[in-house]
């Protein structure tokens, strides 16, 4: 018999991904394609449902056929999502009533700064290990509900149903046969109980959902059903599911409490491993579920940054300074240093440790002779810092020293930033010889429900690395950079950002 391989679908936020991987992580065929973002008001931010759904569909036929023509056996599918993005849907059409809010939309911000002087945030952290903000999926689901005529009623007398992108593209390949999610997706949506394990009623009364909107939430390595007939060329188990981050941890082998690693995509994530035991932050970080495998959980502390690739994009689309992503790193190592230019990029507000929906982006320290390589660095560099004060935050919390830094995502091949990160962070950073980690943590969490793995422990072996960045910066010179971004950053906060 061939060997048997997973396909992972990879719903991203700028794009979607279909990758097929051998059981000992080795990618045979792959697809991409990008799809639309809309920007309906300023910090609006929404996709097209029917459109995530049809290139999903696009990247998985592409590569499936790949497969088929190669001789390849696949034997079931994962799936990895962008988190917290919120749908609402008709369970007897599967007609989503609205966009698609993502998880970087604010619009609920004034709602969460009432609730938070109403009632505070002490049951949002202690019962779901998150803060009260927008970035979560509980305040776009009620925006939704209120927003969209008879929508409330409806999802009240059980036609409507919630999920986030996991659980919409789980419905539609099933034929609308299963509405579940995994814990980790759960554990995003502010309505999950993370002790417990269970959908909380207290912060449903809080929020105003009806639990009928719902789905049921499983371990992320479960029998999530079968594949509509007719979709593929045969009907194929869904085995695993988790949120991207997650994922990525789980395909960088971060299994061990203490392990750390930062995906840098559109956002930057960074989980910290934490075993059995919930840290409940004292530095506005986030308690969250790592992965549930056979009914064990496993915990990690999250920091998120909410725009470090999508920087990178802007210079690029917004802009238009360089043609293309890969241009930077040329651009950046061309100069001796920052020459006092910093970027804040507060895009859609501030993110882990700071939590400002209102924050926006600046550039500091522009002079006559400041040029497109100048500001090209700023961005590079602005994901660095941002990663520093996650860094630092989780250390206090858990009181532990990294040791070392794993990293995946799309600003992983830029050799520069990885130094500049190694030197800002004065630790080793190790890049894998698969960066495509969120893709293959899904694929992992399949094979363990069908059986290509014994445990996750069995995929430990498999990661290999591909570069160690090490520490080259004297403490002074980190000193100093550490403090022009603290100057800019402080001006972004202090602000008049209305």
């Amino acid at each position: 018999m061939s060997e048997r391989h997973i396909l992972a679908i990879d719903q991203g936020t700028t794009s979607s991904r279909a990758m097929i991987f051998s059981a000992s992580g080795r990618c045979v065929a792959a697809a991409q394609q990008e799809f639309q973002q809309i920007f309906p008001q300023d910090g609006w931010v929404e996709h097209d449902p029917e459109e995530i759904w049809q290139s999903v569909l696009s990247v998985c036929r592409q590569v499936l056929h790949q497969a088929a023509e190669a001789g390849i056996e696949v034997a079931g599918i994962g799936i990895t999502n962008q988190r917290e993005t919120t749908l609402v849907w008709d369970r007897q059409t599967g007609i989503p009533l609205f966009n698609a809010i993502v998880w970087q939309d604010r619009r609920t911000a004034d709602w969460c700064d009432q609730l938070k002087a109403e009632v505070g945030e002490k049951l949002v952290s202690e019962r779901a290990g998150l803060l009260l903000d927008p970035y979560f999926s509980a305040t776009k689901l009620r925006w939704i509900l209120n927003h969209v005529d008879g929508a409330r009623a409806r999802a009240e007398a059980g036609q409507l149903a919630f999920g986030t992108i996991d659980t919409f593209l789980l419905w539609r390949l099933t034929g609308g046969a299963v509405h579940a999610t995994d814990v980790t997706n759960a554990s995003r949506t502010m309505l999950y109980n993370i002790h417990t394990e269970q959908w909380d009623s207290d912060l449903l009364d809080l929020f105003d959902i009806p639990a009928a909107v719902l789905p049921e939430v499983c371990d992320c390595a479960a029998d999530y059903g079968l594949t509509e007939k007719g979709l593929f060329r045969q009907r194929l188990p869904i085995g695993g599911i988790a949120g991207d981050q997650q994922a990525a941890a789980i395909g960088q082998a971060c299994i061990d409490p203490g392990m750390i690693k930062s995906t840098y995509g559109t956002g930057c994530f960074i989980l910290l491993n934490t075993g059995q035991q919930a840290y409940q932050s004292t530095n506005r970080l986030l308690t969250t579920i790592a992965y549930r495998i056979k009914g064990e959980t496993s915990y990690a502390i999250e920091g998120s940054i909410f725009v470090a690739g999508a920087a990178i994009q802007w210079i690029r689309d917004g802009i238009k300074l360089v043609n293309t992503a890969a241009e930077v790193e040329g651009l950046a190592g061309s100069l001796d240093s920052n020459r006092g230019v910093y970027m804040v990029p507060a895009f859609t507000g501030l993110g882990a440790p700071h939590w400002d929906p209102r924050a926006r982006g600046a550039i500091f320290g522009l002079t006559r002779d400041t040029g497109i390589a100048e500001i090209v660095r700023a961005g590079l560099e602005s994901v660095g810092y941002q990663t520093y004060d996650l860094m630092a935050a989780m250390q206090r919390d858990s009181e532990t020293t990294q040791k070392t830094l794993r990293v995946d995502g799309g600003m992983a091949a830029n050799n520069w930033f990885l130094q500049f990160l190694a030197d800002l962070l004065d630790v080793p950073v190790e890049r894998p010889k698969v960066t495509e980690t969120t893709a293959l943590g899904a694929a992992y969490l399949a094979g363990v429900q069908l059986g290509l793995f014994e445990s996750l422990a069995d995929i430990c072996h498999h990661w290999e690395r591909d570069a160690l960045f090490t520490p080259q910066l004297g403490q002074m010179e980190r000193n100093r950079l550490l403090k022009g971004w603290q100057k800019a950053l402080s001006r972004v906060l202090e602000g008049d950002n209305e």
